[in-house]
């Protein structure tokens, strides 16, 4: 055990906050012991929060999982839409609604839950319903009866732009249950708790491979055996002042013609990860971002793909069920950064509110 003597004036006294860190797969305990009188100008909590979290030996969500004794922690990430998103078959024939999401690291929900005796979860901010019922179902499932506790929720994810806001709280709040329980589930298992909890889900909890995911019914249809290939993203907002409820909005009826068409589109998705292929890719990505403007219109979306096929982008992608478009760019291309710098002064001269999402 390694033993932090950290002086600090805190307003009340503290005896010992344990804190249980794995690095590499190896664990450590850190005893961290607060003595709040030994300095007459200590610092604040926050502040040794914020120096632990800075320090070389503790990086949290880098690797790292810092967690209070008697607590859990999850960490999720969003996602920037989908690649392709319609009907599939599954190895019965039968069709299904699936999709292949985009994951962005730099979106991220984040949850601790310290568990108490009884009186059922208590979610901070209150408005994160689902999450809260994410974390009863994953105790129902696996934790002893009659334990409740305090979830709260961190998130750096907009919310009603189809970019996964809710399944992040979700996945993050049941993970994080699941690490004060040090369980560790099958994924889908994991998944079917997040449908349960919010009707749908993304396939962002698959980080070392693409799926395509059922995500009304929890079920990997496929998985491809590889990651996508890296991709820089231009983030365009396309209805600043408007946004969805994905839950709520009703799903797309397609037609026969465009049932038939995500058959080859399934195949060429396939060919794409397969080779690591950025260009059919995109390909793949602009098809179904065209075929979901008879449902979602996108303001703006022609004008987006005139840019990126003047700044060498390689496709673009949508939100389906959100208001957000992505202008995708090969991440190794060696030109890849001042087409993005050019793409962004274009579509910023066009009045299109942009952010750039690197690999």
């Amino acid at each position: 055990m390694l033993a932090l003597w950290l002086k600090a004036t805190l307003p009340c006294d503290l005896s010992a906050i344990l804190v249980k860190c794995r690095i590499n797969n190896a664990s450590c305990t850190l005893q961290i012991r607060l003595f709040c009188s030994l300095l007459r100008n200590g610092a604040p909590a926050e502040s040794i929060r914020q120096k632990l979290h800075q320090s070389r030996l503790i990086r949290c969500f880098s690797g790292v999982s810092l967690m209070l004794d008697g607590a859990g922690f999850g960490v999720a990430v969003g996602h920037h839409g989908e690649l392709v998103q319609g009907l599939f078959e599954d190895d019965g024939a039968r069709l299904r609604r699936a999709l292949v999401s985009l994951p962005c690291r730099q979106l991220k929900s984040r949850a601790t839950f310290i568990a108490s005796d009884g009186g059922g979860i208590r979610v901070l901010p209150g408005s994160c319903d689902k999450a809260r019922r994410a974390a009863e179902l994953t105790i129902a499932r696996f934790g002893p009866p009659g334990t409740g506790g305090n979830l709260a929720i961190d998130s750096n994810i907009p919310v009603g732009r189809g970019m996964g806001s809710s399944t992040a709280d979700v996945l993050a709040s049941i993970q994080a249950v699941l690490d004060w329980l040090e369980i560790e589930p099958a994924s889908d298992e994991v998944m079917r708790i997040a449908v349960s909890a919010e009707t749908a889900c993304d396939s962002t909890l698959f980080k070392q491979q693409a799926v395509l995911f059922a995500h009304r019914d929890g079920i990997v249809m496929e998985a491809f055996r590889r990651p996508l290939p890296p991709i820089h993203l231009i983030s365009i907002e396309t209805t600043p002042e408007v946004t969805i409820d994905t839950l709520e909005y009703r799903p797309a009826r397609y037609d026969a013609l465009e049932i038939e068409t995500f058959r080859p589109l399934r195949s060429l998705l396939r060919t794409a990860i397969k080779h690591a292929d950025v260009r059919m890719l995109g390909r793949v990505a602009t098809a179904s971002a065209r075929i979901n403007e008879r449902f979602l219109p996108k303001p703006g979306l022609d004008e987006i793909e005139t840019v990126g096929s003047r700044f060498d982008a390689i496709g673009i992608q949508v939100a389906h069920s959100g208001t957000v478009v992505g202008l995708m760019f090969d991440a190794l291309d060696r030109d890849a950064s001042v087409n993005i710098n050019g793409a962004m002064d274009a579509l910023r001269h066009s009045g299109f509110e942009a952010a750039i999402f690197r690999h």
